[in-house]
């Protein structure tokens, strides 16, 4: 009996992961299909608003996706995963992304919530020039003092938090 069980579970796993490959979405503008998953590639197609989509694939801050005949890259924030269309509110993708475990069959285009893969930090290097830039915008003390004054920004007091104390055994035995 254990030997039949092996091959159909064999196959639901791969029925479940084949499903899982492809995800309904729905374009939330009109907006360029690109060849890669870059704004300076070439344009493979242009997707109007509403237009139904599967989501092949999530790389970075992009989506591979199939609309219609063409197929390549879209922003993912141009996407609404699912098969709901463009009638949704929206919240209940924010709330979920922000409360419930990964669903790989649901892509959700939260602003935030997205970060570096490990992929992405993989293939990070220094760049020098970018640290320049950066340490560029730098202002004093003085000045981001000034610019608080200007907007109306005041200090406030905060009283400090207490400090954390040792947690107490219920035991009698006590940390044994």
């Amino acid at each position: 009996m254990k030997t039949t069980l092996i091959p159909a579970a064999a196959l639901v796993l791969c029925v479940a992961s084949a499903t899982a490959w492809a995800a309904p979405g729905t374009v939330l503008r009109n907006e360029k299909l690109y060849s890669q998953p870059s704004a300076s590639a070439r344009v493979a197609a242009n997707v109007p608003k509403g237009a139904r989509v599967e989501i092949l694939a999530k790389q970075g801050g992009w989506l591979r996706v199939k609309a219609g005949n063409s197929t390549g890259w879209i922003r993912l924030l141009s996407v609404r995963a699912g098969a709901g269309g463009l009638g949704g509110a929206g919240v209940g993708d924010v709330v979920g992304a922000a409360t419930r475990r990964s669903d790989p069959s649901r892509v959700v285009a939260v602003a935030g919530l997205r970060g570096l893969n490990d992929e992405d930090l993989k293939r990070a290097q220094f760049n020098a020039d970018e640290l320049a830039r950066m340490e560029a915008l730098g202002v004093t003390a003085a000045q981001a003092r000034s610019f608080a004054r200007q907007s109306g920004v005041v200090a406030v007091k905060v009283a400090e938090l207490p400090k954390p104390q040792p947690e107490q055994s219920s035991s009698p035995w006590g940390n044994n």
